[in-house]
C-alpha cells in the first residue's frame, strides 16, 4: 500500500492532508523521516506519526441482536439506526450484510468488508436465513408444501426458491429461506392469505444469534463464524 493511502486510512484524513504531514516531516518509517508519498508500506514497516505508531486495522465483523424500531441504514429521518448502538468502532465505515426491517428483530451482521458481505447476501451463494414468525391467523398444514414448492410474490417474475416451514403452534412457525427479496417473509405469508405480526431472525448461514446478547447488544464474530461464509 502506498504511504499516502496508508496514512489516509489509519488517520482518517485525505491523501492531500497526508501529503502535508509528509512535507512537514511528521512521518517516520522504520526510524527515518520520509517525504515520498509513493513509498510502499509492507507488513514489516514501522510507521510513526509524531512518535505514535500507526497500525492498519483489519476488517471488522459483528453480530448484533437488533431491537425493534431500529433501521439498518445510516440515516433515517424518523427512526434510530443500528449504528448508534456501537460505541467501540467507526460506524460510518460499517454496513449491514442483509438488512432487517425496522419492526424485525434478531441476528444482524455488520462489517466493513464488502467482499465478505457479498458472500452473505449474494443469491449465488445460497445462504440460509432462519426466522421465528408470529402470525395473525392459524397456519394450515398445507402451507408447508406450498412454501416448499415456491410461491408467487406480487410484482415478482419468478416464484420463490423452496423454503422450509416448521409449524410450532397455531400462529407460530420457523421459516428457513435461501433468498433475500424485499420483505420476503412477510410477502410469502401474505401470498397465502396470512399476516406476519412478529418476526425475529435467529440464524444466517452457520451463524446463530448468541443467546447471551440482549436486544441492542453486540459482539465480534469469531474467526470460525467469519470463515463459515467463505467455505462454499
Amino acid at each position: 500500500m502506498r504511504l499516502d493511502k496508508f496514512l489516509a486510512t489509519t488517520l482518517g484524513i485525505t491523501r492531500k492532508e497526508a501529503g502535508r504531514l509528509l512535507n512537514n516531516k511528521m512521518i517516520e518509517v522504520n526510524g527515518d523521516v520520509v517525504k515520498s508519498i509513493s513509498l510502499k508500506i509492507t507488513d514489516d514497516c514501522d510507521v510513526e506519526f509524531n512518535g505514535k505508531k500507526l497500525t492498519l486495522q483489519g476488517p471488522q465483523y459483528f453480530m448484533l441482536n437488533k431491537p425493534e424500531g431500529f433501521v439498518c441504514s445510516h440515516v433515517d429521518d424518523h427512526n434510530p439506526t443500528v449504528f448508534v448502538l456501537f460505541d467501540e468502532v467507526s460506524p460510518e465505515k460499517m454496513h449491514v450484510a442483509g438488512r432487517l426491517d425496522g419492526d424485525t428483530t434478531g441476528l444482524t451482521l455488520l462489517t466493513d468488508d464488502g467482499q465478505w458481505s457479498h458472500r452473505v447476501t449474494s443469491p449465488r451463494h445460497v445462504c440460509e436465513k432462519v426466522y421465528h414468525v408470529e402470525l395473525a391467523d392459524p397456519v394450515p398444514e398445507e402451507t408447508i408444501q406450498t412454501f416448499l414448492e415456491g410461491v408467487q410474490l406480487r410484482g415478482e417474475k419468478d416464484i420463490t426458491r423452496p423454503a422450509k416451514l416448521e409449524i410450532l403452534g397455531e400462529r407460530e412457525a420457523i421459516l428457513t429461506i435461501t433468498e433475500g427479496k424485499y420483505h420476503q417473509v412477510k410477502r410469502m405469508f401474505a401470498a397465502v392469505g396470512n399476516r406476519v405480526v412478529g418476526l425475529h431472525r435467529e440464524k444466517v448461514g452457520a451463524v446463530v444469534l448468541d443467546e447471551n446478547l440482549e436486544p441492542g447488544e453486540y459482539r465480534r464474530l469469531t474467526d470460525e463464524e467469519i470463515a463459515s461464509f467463505l467455505k462454499k
